[in-house]
This record gives structure tokens, C-alpha cells and sequence, in this order.
């Protein structure tokens, strides 16, 4: 297969203002050349995931015509970066992306996992590695119903795969009145969103497969996609501008590149910047699962989660013309985590399929907690009404906290969601996260959100808990940024040329 190509338009897009002469104070800083400020300009894209390992970066000719430059610069841009190890190249073939092998990193995975940060450390902890709310008090009252509705079910065997008719019917319901005219029959109800990936993962995709991903996301749906034998494509987010957070031509020019018959998107509030795709993003995005013959699953286990002004688009699949979008939810992050309910929304024939699978797994979601999320989606709205304003309250106090303890990290806050990515100035994440729990909390690593060693310069940072938390916490993340090593905490040392 072809190797994958950064469009020249593309990453001078990402490159931005890259030869803008660096300030400090009112003093401009010695003039570097051309070629230095660009390689520098690459090397953080290289770091931060924006140019995934093992893509082809333009041709000299290409990128010197795009970003005006001589084509001298280009190749001494190359040949600075091929030195200091961020490219590859092979004999009759483009130079490749890479990372040097002084540089740590597994690019099948990354070398520590969320639950390995989770283990239980000396000090008391806030823990900050999911993003989670606790129930509400309705969560009781679910389950109060549920158990006066439950003898109508106790003559059967009470295994369903399909899922009870009336939490399907509450499900089919919702997503007509946004939009998206649905029959219960088009409902599968499963063990939450992760439960139904892993079953379409099992019908859709084969060993070495190629499924394209946002690049951030979320952690457990790139393992997940690892463990069926296939293999995550990264498309780089660009959370510093919200409008145009999805590049939808660098995943139309992906999709083509790598043959993927399969992609999994997240955009209702991307898991871990919080993005939102817009109507016109939505009508581009189905376009292009028909254009290039590409089944994407949308995942929306965030939609209620908006903490935005704006009104929300119509689900993805609204702007289908045949099968070409899937839709997975959940009741877990709009209601509880521990209520292990989720659904997958497609076609009679796909779920006839899944079922297939599924059998071998399971043999259906417990009666008890359907019909609980049925009386709690019959009631979402006053609930979730009060669940966003206790969101956007934690997030303004985390941001708050954020920009007087540890100025000079950048957060841009997507539109919803559960958590803010925030950009370290030096690619530490993984070293702050490991000394983190000294000092009084556990942190999710940027590298966990990404492939290939990406998003050392990041990290998640939920604001699920009260604020009191929030603001010791913060303390506690600057506390441990400080106590790293001068190198660790120092930025990206200059490369140098001789």
C-alpha cells in the first residue's frame, strides 16, 4: 500500500505563523534561518501528533511553492530533521515521519495504562484520571421504578440480547425528535458504548485492518481497536480553532490513502477536547463515508453533555443517505457510570449480524437498569439541565485555578464535554503524570489519548469533581510540575545545527 502524504496545504495550515521572529519582552531575539524555524516549526507538529509517525511529509517542490520559500530551505529543512532522527528515508521512496531513539515511546501503545496510574499511593489522592460524574439523586427513583415494573418480566427468562421494547422505543423517540427518524428495530441495546464498539469492531473490521480515529481520543476506544487486530489511524484535532476543529479533507485524503472501510469519531464533545463538529461539518462528514466507500462509527456518549450557548446539530447519521453511519450511545456519562447501559443505532440487517456476535459474549443488559434508563430519559431534561450547570461551574473554577497556579499552560475549552486539554510548554506529560501521585493526585498522560508516542505536550484534565477537589488538585499538578528535574521541565531544547 501507497505511504500516507501531509498535504502541502495541510501542514503549512498547522505550521501557522512559523517564521514569526520569537520576542521576549519589547527585545527580538537573535534572527535564525529560514530553515531552522521550520524544522523547529515540524518537530513540535511531530511531537504534539499533528504529523503522525511514519507519514510522508510533502515534496521539496510542493512545500517550498505552498509556503514561499526557496527549495534550498526545504531541503535543508529535511536533511536538519533526517539528522536529528524526526524523519526516515529509504532509497527511491519519501521521507517518513519518525521519532528519535533517544525518545521513549512503544508505537503499538503506550508503556504505562491508565490502570497502572490508578494504583493506590501512599498519600490520600484526587483522582483526576477519569471523567466521571457521581449519580443524581434521581438515579434512585430509576431504580424505585424499575422495580415496580420488573414483574412484568420475571415470567420470562429474562435474557434479551436485543434489549427490552421499551427502552428501545424511549431511545427511537429521542433520536426522531432530533432529527434522525429511527424504529425501535433500529436499536440494539448493549453494556454501554464501549460494549457496542467492540461488537461492530468485531463485525466490521478484519486482522491489520486500518480504522481511521481523531487524534486525541478516547483511550479505551484505541485499545479496543488494537485488541480485534486492527490498526488506528491517527487524524489530527485541532483544538485551537473550535470552528474548524476537524480537518474533514485530511480525513477525506486519509481515507483514500489507507483504503480504511472504517472509521470511529467522536464529534459531540471529543473525548478529551471537548469539540464539536457543526451541521456543515456533519453534512461533509457523511459525504465523505459515501464517497469513500467508508462506514464510520459515531460515537455520541457525550451529546447531552453541551455547556455552550448554541443549540446542537442533528445527529451525523441525519445526514446519511443509506448505512453509512453508525451511532453508538450511552446513559453513562449523561446519568452514572456504574449504570452500564449503551446502544448501537443502525441498520435491521447489521444488528442481525451483531447478534451473531454477541452471543459469544453476552447474553443481553440486565432488565434492572434498561428499564431504570427508561424513567430516566423520560426525565433527562431537568436532570441534565442541572448536571450542565453544575459542569460549566467545575469547569470555570478548574480553568480559574489553572490560570493562577500554572500560567504559562494554554487551555482552549472545547464546547462540552467532561475535560480540558491542556498543552504543557515542554513535552512532560508522561513524567508528570508519574510523579504526580507524590504529591496528592492521579493523572491520565497525554500519550494515552493518542497513537505513536503523540501528545507529550498535553494532558487531560477533568472537571467532574467538586471544586474544592479542583482547586487542591490543581495545586498538587503545579506542586509536581515544579518538582521535575530542570531538563524534564525545561522546553524542547533548540536543534542545532553545525
Amino acid at each position: 500500500m501507497a505511504t500516507r502524504v501531509i498535504g502541502a496545504a495541510g501542514l503549512a495550515r498547522d505550521l501557522g505563523r512559523w517564521r514569526d521572529p520569537e520576542t521576549d519582552g519589547d527585545e527580538r531575539r537573535p534572527h535564525r534561518p529560514a530553515y531552522l524555524a521550520l524544522a523547529e516549526a515540524i518537530r513540535l507538529l511531530i511531537h504534539d501528533g499533528r504529523a503522525p509517525l511514519g507519514v510522508a511529509l510533502p515534496s521539496e517542490r510542493d512545500l517550498a511553492a505552498t509556503l514561499g520559500v526557496s527549495r534550498t530551505t526545504i531541503t535543508s529543512t529535511y536533511s536538519l530533521l533526517r539528522e536529528h532522527g524526526y524523519l526516515i528515508s529509504r532509497q527511491g521512496s519519501r521521507s517518513t515521519v519518525a521519532l528519535p531513539p533517544s525518545i521513549q515511546h512503544d508505537g503499538a501503545r503506550p508503556a504505562r495504562g491508565i490502570m497502572a496510574l490508578m494504583a493506590q499511593p501512599e498519600l490520600p489522592t484526587i483522582d483526576m484520571t477519569y471523567a466521571a460524574m457521581s449519580a443524581p439523586p434521581e438515579l434512585h427513583d430509576a431504580y424505585s421504578v424499575a422495580l415496580q415494573g420488573i414483574p412484568a418480566y420475571l415470567g420470562t427468562h429474562g435474557m434479551d440480547p436485543v434489549g427490552v421494547l421499551a427502552l428501545r422505543e424511549a431511545l427511537a423517540r429521542r433520536y426522531t425528535a432530533r432529527g434522525l427518524p429511527t424504529e425501535p428495530d433500529q436499536i440494539l441495546v448493549t453494556l454501554g458504548a464501549q460494549h457496542g464498539l467492540r461488537l461492530l469492531l468485531n463485525v466490521l473490521t478484519s486482522p491489520a485492518a486500518r480504522v481511521l480515529i481523531d487524534h486525541p481520543s478516547y483511550p479505551n476506544a484505541i485499545e479496543a481497536i488494537r485488541d480485534v487486530g486492527a490498526r488506528p489511524i491517527p487524524v489530527p484535532l485541532r483544538p485551537e480553532f473550535p470552528s474548524a476543529g476537524w480537518d474533514l479533507e485530511g480525513l477525506r485524503s486519509t481515507a483514500r490513502q489507507t483504503a480504511a472501510s472504517l472509521a470511529y469519531l467522536v464529534p459531540d464533545f471529543n473525548n478529551p477536547t471537548g469539540l464539536l463538529l457543526d451541521a456543515d461539518g456533519r453534512a461533509e462528514l457523511a459525504a465523505i463515508a459515501r464517497d469513500t466507500r467508508m462506514t464510520i462509527v459515531v460515537d455520541e456518549s457525550m451529546r447531552d453533555l453541551n455547556l455552550s450557548d448554541d443549540d446542537m446539530p442533528p445527529p451525523v447519521a441525519a445526514f446519511a443517505k443509506g448505512s453509512e453511519i453508525i451511532t453508538i450511545g450511552s446513559a453513562s456519562k449523561s446519568f452514572w457510570g456504574g449504570l452500564r447501559v449503551g446502544w448501537v443505532r443502525t441498520n435491521q440487517a447489521l444488528i442481525t449480524k451483531l447478534l451473531g456476535i454477541r452471543a459469544t459474549v453476552d447474553l443481553g443488559t440486565p432488565v434492572m437498569d434498561q428499564l431504570a434508563t427508561v424513567h430516566l430519559l423520560e426525565n433527562a431534561e431537568p436532570i441534565l439541565d442541572r448536571r450542565r450547570a453544575q459542569l460549566r461551574a467545575q469547569r470555570a473554577t478548574l480553568l480559574a485555578a489553572l490560570a493562577e497556579e500554572l500560567p504559562d499552560w494554554h487551555t482552549a475549552p472545547g464546547a462540552g464535554g467532561m475535560s480540558v486539554w491542556a498543552q504543557l510548554p515542554s513535552p512532560v506529560s508522561t513524567a508528570l503524570a508519574a510523579t504526580a501521585p507524590n504529591h496528592g493526585v492521579l493523572l491520565a498522560a497525554g500519550p494515552r489519548f493518542g497513537v505513536q508516542g503523540a501528545f507529550e505536550r498535553f494532558i487531560r484534565l477533568p472537571f467532574t469533581h467538586p471544586e474544592a477537589d479542583l482547586r487542591l488538585a490543581v495545586k498538587s499538578i503545579a506542586a509536581a510540575y515544579t518538582a521535575l528535574t530542570p531538563r524534564a521541565a525545561d522546553p524542547l531544547q533548540p536543534l542545532t545545527c553545525y
